[in-house]
């Protein structure tokens, strides 16, 4: 997979033939894959290179701001999703006042001189250029084949980015797993944070989240991969007496999650984190990059009225979450 940047592209920059698709991919759903499916077999079929056009950030995210929906997928997450689907090239298109203004005239020259796009697969409801003008009759006009994929459905109900938001921010992790075609992640580095967790006991990790927000809120057992190295092997070198408690990967380990605000810890400028207690863990892990994997929803996020009063909470939440890992023997999403 080749990663371009069209903004970045130089003047005589010329792809090979291609077949492309276009959207946010928020979340690269069962949905996404089928038309990622489909853009391959097209392409193969008319011996053209499969291209997938998305936008960063997403347009709601440009025109809202934070008031934006929550992302499914920060965009690395999105191009490893579709790197692991076949792509052969993901087009990352910076959207900005100036993309905004485009007609949907200047949009298809794009397509047709940038991309050397000949065929496109597109959904059933896409619009683009200014004020959305254009849409794939007008695409069809312009001189592209265009494939319109059905929607996708998942238990009577269209699949979409939208409903596995809702489907998180629920907490119905399995449903959420089962519109995704895998167990819901997220993946960032572990960073600095405010060491609050060490001063009542219970150290986290805090890991970068790469969206303006998430789509959970709440308290979860989690499985932490590290994307560089064995996790538990990395956890054990540095204290064989705190090996920390074993994930269902043989790399992984389980933990404690907590996304959310911290309305018990009181701040100027509240910011999301995504926070994971290891017990029995004694280690350094700043700035590996970690994949949390959420495996149980326990509650939403709690505003306790005293650090003592978090504390307990923590406490108690710990003990229910090492009980879920004690009565699930096996991965919760087989």
């Amino acid at each position: 997979m080749q990663l371009l940047r069209l903004n970045a592209l130089a003047p005589d920059f010329q792809l090979e033939k291609t077949a492309v698709t276009i959207g946010n991919f928020d979340g690269v759903h069962l949905g996404h894959q089928a038309m990622i499916a489909q853009l391959k077999q097209l392409a193969a079929a008319q011996q053209l290179k499969t291209l997938v056009m998305i936008f960063e950030p997403q347009p709601l995210e440009f025109f809202k701001g934070y008031e934006a929906p929550p992302r499914i997928s920060s965009l690395r997450e999105k191009v490893e999703y579709l790197t692991e689907l076949g792509v052969d090239y993901i087009a990352v298109a910076k959207f900005d006042n100036y993309f905004r203004s485009l007609s949907a005239e200047a949009f298809a020259d794009i397509l047709k001189y940038k991309l050397n796009a000949h065929s496109l697969v597109l959904g059933d409801d896409f619009h683009f250029g200014k004020n959305r003008q254009g849409n794939s009759e007008f695409l069809q006009q312009y001189g592209f084949q265009v494939t319109n994929l059905n929607t996708i459905l998942a238990d009577g109900e269209r699949v979409s980015s939208t409903r596995i938001r809702q489907t998180l921010q629920a907490g119905n992790l399995a449903l959420a797993a089962k519109l995704l075609g895998r167990p819901y992640s997220i993946t960032g580095r572990v960073q600095y944070g405010d060491q609050i967790g060490r001063t009542i006991d219970f150290p986290t990790i805090n890991v970068r989240l790469n969206r303006h927000k998430p789509c959970l809120n709440g308290i979860y057992g989690v499985e932490v991969l590290c994307e560089t190295e064995s996790l538990q092997a990395k956890v054990q070198a540095e204290n064989p007496n705190q090996p920390g408690i074993a994930g269902y990967d043989p790399t992984a380990l389980f933990g404690a999650g907590h996304v959310g605000t911290r309305p018990a810890i009181k701040q100027d400028h509240p910011e999301w984190r995504l926070e994971v207690h290891f017990p029995e863990v004694s280690a350094n892990l700043y700035g590996l990059l970690m994949r949390v994997t959420f495996l149980n929803y326990l509650h939403g996020e709690k505003d306790y009225p005293s650090l003592e009063a978090l504390k307990a909470g923590i406490d108690d939440d710990v003990e229910k979450l090492l009980e879920f890992r004690r009565s699930t023997p096996k991965f919760p999403f087989e």
